[in-house]
C-alpha cells in the first residue's frame, strides 16, 4: 500500500500490521527519523516536538472531525475528551421534589396539656363542656399552625457510575509512515 498519502488513518480489520504502517497506539516517534510523517502531524497528538512526537492513540476511542460547525463545540485537532462513565450528580437531574406521607393513628397525645403549635389533639375538657371529656380538642385558635419538623426522605442509589458508550466492535486504526507526501493546496 505504498500508494497511501503519508499521515492517512486507515480502520484494519486483520490482526496484523500491513507494510508501511503503525498502529493509532500513542507511539513515540524520533523525529529525526520520521521528519516527513512529523512535517505533516507535528507533535498534535503528544511528544516534546523537539525529539520526539507521538502518533494519535485511537485505542478504546472514537474519532471525531476537528473544527466546528454552527451552533456545536470546537474541537481543536489532537484534542482528546470524554469519558467512559459518568456518576450522575444532584446538579445532573432535573428540578424535583419528593413528597413525604405522615402516618396518622388514633392513639391519644400522651400529653395534659397540650402544647400549642406542637399538638394537633388531645384528650382534655373544653370550657363549658363540664367534666365530659372529649378527644381530639386542643383549646386554640383553629388556625394555630403547628411547628414545623423536618422530614428526611432515606437516602438511596450507590453512586456507581453510569456506562456511558455507545455500541461497539474493536477494529484497528492504523496510520501510514511510509508513503506518497501529500501536497499543500
Amino acid at each position: 500500500m505504498e500508494d497511501q498519502y503519508l499521515g492517512t488513518i486507515l480502520l484494519f480489520a486483520g490482526n496484523f500490521l500491513p507494510a508501511n504502517f503503525k498502529y493509532c497506539n500513542g507511539d513515540l516517534l524520533p523525529i529525526s527519523e520520521n521528519q516527513a510523517l512529523f512535517s505533516i502531524i507535528g507533535s498534535y497528538y503528544g511528544g516534546d516536538g523537539r525529539t520526539t512526537f507521538a502518533l494519535p492513540d485511537l485505542r478504546g476511542t472514537v474519532p471525531i472531525g476537528a473544527g466546528a460547525k454552527p451552533g456545536h463545540a470546537s474541537y481543536v485537532l489532537g484534542q482528546a475528551a470524554g469519558s467512559e462513565t459518568n456518576t450522575i450528580l444532584t446538579s445532573n437531574m432535573p428540578p424535583h421534589n419528593h413528597t413525604v406521607q405522615v402516618a396518622v393513628n388514633n392513639t391519644a397525645a400522651n400529653v395534659s396539656t397540650p402544647v400549642i403549635g406542637s399538638t394537633i389533639a388531645a384528650p382534655g375538657t373544653p370550657s363549658g363542656r363540664g367534666s365530659s371529656p372529649t378527644y381530639g380538642y386542643i383549646n386554640a385558635d383553629p388556625n394555630t399552625p403547628l411547628n414545623g419538623k423536618t422530614a428526611i426522605c432515606g437516602n438511596t442509589g450507590s453512586g456507581i457510575p453510569l456506562n456511558n458508550m455507545q455500541p461497539y466492535q474493536a477494529i484497528n486504526y492504523i496510520i501510514c509512515v511510509n508513503g506518497l507526501y501529500p501536497s499543500r493546496s
